[in-house]
C-alpha cells in the first residue's frame, strides 16, 4: 500500500530482479552451470544492495546483469514481431475455443423462420441506388446492399453459380454469352436464390409458365443497358448460437435451435458431390423445436397440438395467432420434391406423429414455406449444435435476444 513512496531506483531494481529470476527459471535446463552460478550470484548481490538501499550499488549490479544476460541469452531477431504473432495465435486459439464450445456465429439463409428470424430477402426496384453515404449507413445498420447491375452489351444467360467468401460474403456468378460468342461473367453481391427469384435471372430452362416441360430451351437475354439486378438485398439475420447450455440441460420444446444434417438422409442427398465425394459434410439448419422424445404431435391448421393439447408457450401462441406476419402451422401435402417424405408427416388434421427416443421434431415458424421435419423426418440428438441466443446484426427490430 506504500508502494507510491518507494524510490524509483528500488522499483527498477525489483524489475531487474524479476527479469533475472525469469531467465534463471526458464533456461535452467539449457544454460551451463557456470553461467547459472554467475546469474544467481548477481541476484544475491542485487538483493543485498536493495536491502542496504544503496543506489550506487544497485545501479552497478544492474549494469553487470545487462552484460551477463546479453551474453548467455541469444539475441532474437524481430522479437517484437515474434511477440505479436504469439499474441495473435493465443487470441485466435481463444476465439476458436469459444466458437467450438461456447458461442458460434450463424447466418439465417432462408425465410423458413420468418418473421421471427429473417433470411435473405430482395426487391427489384429498377431505381438507381442512393448516394454512397446513405448506402453505407443502410448496410451497417440494416444489412442492406444496393445493386445496380445492368448489361453493358447484348448478352444471353447460360449459367448461375453461387460462391461464398469466408462463409459470410455470398456472390452469384452470372455466366453469359455475348453476341460475338465470348463468355462474360457478372458477379453481384447477392445469393443465387434472390438473383433467380427476386430479380428474375435464370439459366436456360425447358418449362412453360405452368411448369410443363417444353421441347425447346428458354434463354434469358438482355439488351445493352437492360437491368439485370437493380434494387436491394437485405442480408439474413446474423446470430450467436449457444453451444454450451445443452451440455448440461436437454433441449426443450419451444427452443430455436441449430443442428447439423449429418443424420438426415433426405437432406444429405442434396449436398453436391465431386468425383463421388461430398464437397462438405453437412448443412446447418435452424428451426423451432416443436417436439421432444415421447411427444405426440398433430397439426390442425393453423394450430399445433402436443399430446392432445394446444401447444403451450409464447412463441407457439404467436405463430398460431395469425397476426403480425405469422400464418400458423400447416398440413402440407406432398409435392414433386425428391427431398420430402412420401407422404410427409402431419399432412392431414388426423395424422399423429410420435417423436421417437433420441430425436427431435423441428418446425419453421413460417410453416407454409418451410422444409422441416414434416418433409425429411426428425433430427437425431447427436446432430444438435446449440440454441439460438441473440441476433447481433443487423440492428433491426429483431436485434437482441431470440425467443
Amino acid at each position: 500500500m506504500f508502494g507510491i513512496f518507494t524510490p524509483r531506483y528500488l522499483k527498477l531494481a525489483k524489475e531487474y530482479r524479476h527479469a533475472l529470476s525469469r531467465v534463471v527459471n526458464y533456461r535452467r535446463d539449457v544454460l551451463p552451470v557456470a553461467d547459472l552460478e554467475e546469474l544467481e550470484d548477481l541476484r544475491e548481490e542485487l538483493e543485498g544492495a536493495m536491502r542496504g538501499r544503496n543506489r550506487a550499488a544497485c545501479e552497478s549490479v544492474e549494469r553487470k546483469i545487462d552484460k551477463a544476460i546479453g551474453r548467455v541469452v541469444p539475441r532474437q531477431s524481430y522479437a517484437g514481431l515474434r511477440e505479436n504473432i504469439e499474441a495473435l495465435v493465443v487470441v485466435l486459439a481463444i476465439v476458436g475455443g469459444i466458437r467450438v464450445y461456447v458461442a458460434q456465429p450463424f447466418r439465417i439463409p432462408t425465410g423458413s423462420m420468418q418473421p421471427t428470424l429473417n433470411g435473405y430477402t430482395a426487391k427489384a426496384t429498377g431505381e438507381a441506388p442512393p448516394n454512397w453515404l446513405f448506402r453505407g449507413f443502410d448496410y451497417v445498420w440494416a444489412g442492406r446492399t444496393y445493386l445496380n447491375l445492368r448489361a453493358d452489351e447484348d448478352i444471353t444467360v447460360m449459367a448461375l453459380r453461387e460462391r461464398t467468401i469466408l462463409s459470410f460474403f455470398t456472390f452469384t456468378d452470372i455466366e453469359c454469352r455475348t453476341a460475338d460468342g465470348r463468355t462474360r461473367i457478372y458477379s453481384p453481391y447477392a445469393p443465387l436464390a434472390q438473383i433467380r427469384t427476386d430479380f428474375g435471372v435464370h439459366e436456360p430452362i425447358k418449362r412453360d409458365e405452368r411448369g410443363r416441360l417444353l421441347a425447346r430451351e428458354i434463354y434469358k437475354t438482355y439488351k445493352k443497358g437492360d437491368a439485370i439486378a437493380v434494387g436491394y438485398v437485405d442480408t439474413g439475420d446474423q446470430l450467436f448460437v449457444d453451444r454450451f447450455s445443452y451440455h448440461f440441460v436437454p433441449p426443450k420444446r419451444g427452443d430455436v435451435f441449430v443442428f447439423r444434417t449429418t443424420g438426415i438422409d433426405l437432406i444429405q442427398r442434396t449436398i453436391p458431390e465431386v468425383n463421388g465425394t461430398r464437397v462438405f459434410d453437412s448443412y446447418h439448419y435452424i428451426k423451432r423445436l416443436a417436439g421432444v422424445p415421447g411427444d405426440e404431435l398433430r397439426i390442425v391448421q393453423p394450430e399445433l397440438f402436443v399430446n392432445d393439447k394446444l401447444a403451450q408457450g409464447e412463441m407457439f401462441r404467436r405463430v398460431m395467432s395469425l397476426e403480425n406476419g405469422y400464418r400458423g402451422y400447416a398440413n402440407i401435402e406432398y409435392f414433386n420434391d425428391p427431398n420430402w417424405l412420401k407422404p410427409p408427416l402431419l399432412d392431414t388434421p388426423h395424422a399423429v406423429f410420435p417423436v421417437p427416443e433420441g430425436s427431435y421434431f423441428a418446425l419453421g415458424d413460417n410453416s407454409f414455406d418451410s422444409l422441416d421435419s414434416r418433409g425429411w423426418g426428425t433430427v437425431p440428438e447427436r446432430d444438435v449444435v446449440g440454441r439460438a441466443l441473440v441476433i447481433y446484426w443487423p440492428f433491426t427490430k429483431r436485434w437482441g435476444y431470440i425467443r
